[in-house]
């Protein structure tokens, strides 16, 4: 990465939840500040700004991160997915986000977003979890509420729904 100049704003352009965006970020600037304050993109929580609640978590070229120990300036060119990308449409939830409606998952709904965007990555590349699975994935975010029971029951069913809708598609 080129070195940035301290009291400058550089250009950030990047892919947000398959749209293109484009801004500015002091060399300083972290990305959940980026998303939230310059974006709008409220839905990524902080919660503990040190990396270890979870609050904040997106998906940035496929991999999870930490939007609060990120720099803005180095997803410059890259691909980020925050939890307003996760519902099919603005008026329809998707599978996950359904889930959790139906489970009482929500809670207080601050750590929800983090929850989502893990479980959500997670369960695209192990689609049969177990609930030891959700559990170990779930020890990286922190629930104030203690939802985790309703959490895990959430991400349980909507693995199996979404398991069941693959099967549906590969024998039709």
């Amino acid at each position: 990465m080129t070195r940035l100049k301290a009291d400058a704003r550089h250009p950030v352009r990047f892919t947000l939840n398959g749209k293109p965006v484009e801004g500015e970020a002091e060399p300083r600037m972290l990305l959940s500040d980026f998303l939230r304050h310059q974006l709008g993109a409220t839905g990524t929580h902080v919660g503990c700004e040190h990396g270890v609640c979870g609050a904040c978590t997106i998906v940035v070229d496929g991999m999870l991160t930490r939007s609060c120990l990120t720099i803005a300036a180095q997803i410059d060119g890259c691909d980020l997915r925050t939890v307003e990308g996760l519902a099919p449409s603005a008026d329809r939830l998707g599978v996950l986000q359904r889930a959790f409606r139906r489970n009482h998952a929500l809670q207080c709904g601050f750590c929800t977003a983090g929850i989502l965007m893990s479980l959500d990555h997670y369960l695209r590349q192990n689609p049969t979890p177990t609930e030891a699975d959700i559990r170990d994935l779930l020890s990286g975010h922190l629930c104030r509420c203690t939802g985790y029971t309703p959490i895990i029951q959430a991400a349980l069913e909507a693995a199996a729904q979404l398991a069941s809708a693959k099967e549906e598609t590969f024998n039709a």
